[in-house]
Order: structure tokens, then C-alpha cells, then sequence
């Protein structure tokens, strides 16, 4: 990959050839509603289900691209990163399915189903201290004993321009929309929603959704450049991590704002959704629907895009149980 200062930025045509590359390795995602979540926010919300996606998680739409795009030359070598959990595991799904090894730092507090998930799929795992600058590091040394090719979880125009078919998808699905919300961690959804969006349908407002515990990306996007956080404590486990350059490209350029919510709120939001909706999803998915709960005034009499990024949750540390 070429340095930061010098990456290409994705365009709308990545994103189609992408849809293209990666079709035969994901599901086209439902989307569900909710006449109770409706009535309970004043919206039409649409929920896309990324947690019926492969790998359980949106992350594997840019793993694919950007695995099934590499020549074979710089394949044999494999592929490697650093990742909390569903871009590591998204990874080596789809290292897994093109034959080629996958190498995956995640920190030793990642949740025990994310780690599982990633061996399931034949990645291997070093594992680092819970902070951007250990995950770095870690990786550092594993990519300079193995030559892999790194994929970054998010600051990646591959993997941008994958995550970009996954609004791609709603706009289809759902025309005529007047919002779509995502989760906040590193941007890589956030970005190809903005990346796609802008381009099919300028006119639909973006909004990002961020714990208050891991407000980084709120607090980037009011001061006007990145400031990130090395190690914040929150229920979103897969949202502690900062922008990057290229994410910040699309979120300073295409977010019409940042709203976030409480760790309690967005437990509460995980667990109504649990109940009315009977569909598994992770903390960090629940973000949006928090903030949307919180900020009813902003999203009332609107059709909103809710994107649902993943269901890897450990099964047996579920927030709202005690012990």
C-alpha cells in the first residue's frame, strides 16, 4: 500500500467494480422495519441486516474486494491486519475462500466468539494490549516476519469501496431515502456509505452514531481535523478505534453530523431490538437506534437508513445480564 499522505481516494466506479468482484462471496442483506420502532421514534426506519452477512458482519464486503483484487504474485504471501474482531475474521473468510494464510493481531480482551470465529476461518492470531499503539506495534512485527500484504480495517480504499456496496445495496432496495445512519469507529463504513451516496443520491443526509465513551470521532468532526483517542473504555468494542486520513476525507467532506449516546443507552437500544425485532446483534451496531432515540426531533416524519453492521456477539457476556 502506498503511504497515507499519498493514498488513493475510491471512486464511485471502485464501488461498482467491487459489487462486481465480490458477488459470489456475500449475501445481499435483508432489509427489516419495525411499525414498533417506528411509532416509538416518529420515523420510517429501515434497517439494513449486515448481521445476516457472511462472516456476520459488513467487514467482509471490503475483505473481499480487497483480497479477490490482489494478483497472485502478492497473494502467496497472504494477507495480514490488526482488528478487534469482524474485519479480522471478514479477512480471513475471505483469505480462507481465495487459499491463501491470514494473519490477524487483535487484543487479548477481544471477545472470546470474535477469536473463535477468526481460527474457525483459518486466521492466525498474535494477540496485543488493548491500544492502538500496542495493535500497531504488534503488527509491525508480524508483517515484517511474514511479507503479508496489509489490509487495514478501514484506512483502505479497497476496503472502502467494498463497504461502499452495502448502501449501494439499500439505495436500491429503499429509494427515495432522506438518511442513513451508521456506526463510528474508524470510518470504513461511514466512508463508502458517504463514497457511494454522494454519488447516487447527493441528497440523502449522513449521520454517524458514536459511544459517548469513544467520542473521537465527534470531537474530530466539531474541531475540523482527527483526534484520536489511544485506548477508550466502551460496550462498542468494535468503535474504539480513531480515523485514519482517508476516513477523515469522507467525513469532514459528506457527514452532515455526529450524534452519540451513553453507554446505558445504547445497552437499552441493543436489548429492544434483541426483543422487537428477534434479530442477534453486536453493542456496537445498537449506536444508531440510541442516538436516533435520543434525537427523535432530528429523524421524526423522515425515511431513515439504519445500517445493523454485525451480530458477532459472545453469547454468553450479554450487557444486560449481570455476573
Amino acid at each position: 500500500m502506498k503511504d497515507e499522505a499519498q493514498m488513493y481516494i475510491p471512486t464511485y466506479d471502485d464501488v461498482v467494480a467491487a459489487h462486481a468482484r465480490i458477488a459470489p462471496y456475500i449475501h445481499r442483506t435483508p432489509v427489516l422495519t419495525s411499525t414498533y420502532f417506528n411509532e416509538l421514534t416518529g420515523a420510517d426506519l429501515y434497517f439494513k441486516c449486515e448481521n445476516f452477512q457472511k462472516a456476520g458482519a459488513f467487514k467482509v464486503r471490503g475483505a473481499c474486494n480487497a483480497v479477490f483484487g490482489l494478483d497472485d504474485e502478492t497473494a502467496k504471501k497472504g494477507v495480514a491486519t490488526h482488528s478487534s474482531g469482524n474485519h479480522a475474521l471478514s479477512l480471513s473468510y475471505a483469505a480462507g475462500r481465495r487459499g491463501i494464510p491470514c494473519h490477524v493481531v487483535m487484543p487479548r480482551t477481544a471477545p472470546q466468539a470474535k477469536k473463535d470465529a477468526v481460527r474457525g476461518y483459518g486466521g492466525i492470531i498474535t494477540e496485543c494490549e488493548p491500544s492502538t499503539s500496542s495493535r500497531e506495534a504488534v503488527f509491525a512485527e508480524v508483517q515484517a516476519a511474514t511479507g503479508a500484504e496489509f489490509v487495514h480495517p478501514y484506512n483502505d480504499p479497497r476496503v472502502i469501496a467494498g463497504q461502499g456496496t452495502c448502501s449501494r445495496e439499500l439505495n436500491e432496495q429503499v429509494p427515495g431515502l432522506d438518511a442513513v445512519i451508521a456506526p463510528i469507529g474508524g470510518g470504513g463504513m461511514i466512508s463508502g456509505t458517504c463514497l457511494t451516496l454522494s454519488n447516487i443520491a447527493p441528497d440523502v443526509a449522513i449521520y454517524a452514531a458514536e459511544p459517548e465513551q469513544a467520542d473521537d470521532a465527534y470531537r474530530s468532526f466539531k474541531a475540523g481535523h482527527i483526534i484520536a483517542d489511544d485506548a477508550p473504555e466502551t460496550i462498542a468494542d468494535g468503535l474504539k478505534v480513531p480515523l485514519k486520513e482517508l476516513t477523515w476525507h469522507f467525513v469532514s467532506h459528506h457527514v452532515t453530523d455526529i450524534l452519540t449516546a451513553s453507554e446505558q443507552e445504547i445497552i437499552d437500544a441493543m436489548k429492544l431490538t434483541w426483543q422487537r425485532m428477534k434479530i442477534v446483534m453486536e453493542a456496537s451496531c445498537a449506536v444508531p437506534l440510541a442516538t436516533i432515540l435520543k434525537n427523535k426531533d432530528v429523524f421524526a416524519g423522515k425515511r431513515v437508513g439504519v445500517i445493523i453492521t454485525g451480530g458477532n456477539v459472545d453469547l454468553d457476556k450479554l450487557p444486560w445480564i449481570k455476573g
